[in-house]
């Protein structure tokens, strides 16, 4: 199952990579279930589990605003539109992964989005990726600041 998820979301990484392009060149001619379909179709025989996929396809897409306003503030010197376009995909399904599906353990997550940086990614890719998806992890693990309660002014009269 593990190493299915990972084709998994390789298929889903070149989905969301496709859509990231073809939007970038306003191509109205596409359609992100065609291609989804058309992805899944080539690894049918190996992929069991096509939800996993269809899910994270459409969480990321569905999400994908929140998901870059997250991102944004840990890597400020980024800014999200120059980020290659692998390195922008991959922090979106990890972050995705770690804000909406609890069923993966968070330190998979940041391991199989690495793994996906160091294979489709440049030289530096899997540092940044790793990074940014450990303080998403730490920010998300961060309990709450407890609110200071307010002291009662002593009244005089």
């Amino acid at each position: 199952m593990a190493s299915n998820r990972h084709l998994g979301r390789i298929v889903a990484l070149q989905t969301l990579y496709e859509q990231d392009f073809r939007q970038e060149v306003d191509d109205e001619a596409f359609n992100l279930d065609e291609v989804l379909a058309r992805n899944i179709e080539r690894y049918q025989e190996t992929i069991d589990d096509k939800d996993f996929i269809k899910n994270l396809v459409g969480g990321v897409r569905d999400n994908q605003a929140a998901i870059d306003d997250m991102i944004r503030p840990i890597a400020p010197e980024w800014p999200i539109e120059q980020i290659a376009r692998m390195d922008r995909i991959i922090l979106r399904i990890g972050a995705y992964e770690l804000t909406h599906d609890k069923s993966v353990p968070p330190k998979v997550v940041i391991n199989e989005a690495v793994e996906l940086a160091k294979a489709f990614g440049g030289e530096n890719s899997s540092k940044f990726i790793n990074g940014v998806l450990g303080t998403l992890l730490r920010n998300q693990e961060q309990p709450e600041p407890k609110k200071a309660k307010a002291k009662k002014k002593d009244i005089k009269e």
